[in-house]
């Protein structure tokens, strides 16, 4: 351990893992609130498959499938990238240190906090560029799932099993895409630690309101909770008219 390493500075470390565990765990396996984007879309990908089971042409549902295994792609990429540039400042890690530590705002520490704090970022981005390829995987299997699905006609039963299957197989690989873009969002944080821990648990605390916000509270999330509960209606109504 760094001889420097402050209570403060365990203090914010925990803090920061501590919101980034909680707000995970909340987000993908607790809240079934209607005020959440998550929850909407959950309901509406279950839509999305009912409707493409009653399609005789799926080129778009599988290009929708494809756009955003590029974008799992990219980020994975992307990441693999920034892990390169992180573990090569370890080959100048003098010349790394003297620069931030000749920042006006930054903290002055010792090499070895410096390569601590340096190590946490490896670590975000490593369980990052995971995220990524794992949500890659997934939708690998989604394909698999989709290219079996039956064509019309399909009956009810059928068609209600199959969707939810599928379904909950995308959102599987959302939730792996998602874990890794939050950790983009606290890495962030993360960087903060350079200039303190106060700074630190500041930005922490920051990057949760924007993640609650953005999920629960956003222009978003309104249009997207309208158009659920409208879909929601709709059904509700098509099933009363054909009984």
């Amino acid at each position: 351990m760094p001889k420097d390493l402050t209570t403060l500075d365990i203090i914010a470390l925990c803090w920061f893992i501590g919101i980034w565990g909680l707000f995970t765990i909340a987000q993908d396996h607790l809240l079934n609130s209607r005020a959440f984007v998550n929850r909407h879309l959950v309901n509406i990908r279950v839509e999305w498959m009912e409707q493409m089971l009653g399609r005789d042409n799926r080129i778009m549902d599988a290009q929708l499938v494809g756009h955003t295994m590029n974008s799992c792609s990219f980020f994975a990429s992307t990441t693999a990238l920034v892990l390169a540039g992180l573990v090569g400042s370890f080959g100048a890690i003098e010349r790394a240190h003297e620069l931030v530590g000749n920042l006006s705002f930054t903290a002055q520490v010792s090499r070895a906090f410096f390569e601590t704090k340096l190590l946490l970022l490896v670590a975000i981005f490593t369980f990052a560029f995971f995220k990524f390829t794992w949500a890659l995987r997934q939708y690998n299997y989604c394909c698999a799932l989709l290219g079996s699905a039956p064509m019309p006609p399909v009956a009810e039963p059928l068609k209600r099993e199959l969707a939810a299957s599928m379904a909950e197989a995308i959102t599987l690989a959302v939730r792996a895409l998602n874990g890794g873009l939050r950790a983009y969002y606290f890495a962030l944080a993360a960087l903060a630690w350079m200039v303190g821990p106060w700074a630190f648990m500041g930005a922490s605390g920051f990057v949760l309101l924007v993640l609650v916000r953005r999920q629960g509270f956003s222009r978003t999330e309104k249009v997207i909770r309208a158009h659920a509960e409208t879909m929601r209606r709709h059904r509700t109504d098509a099933a009363g008219k054909g009984e």
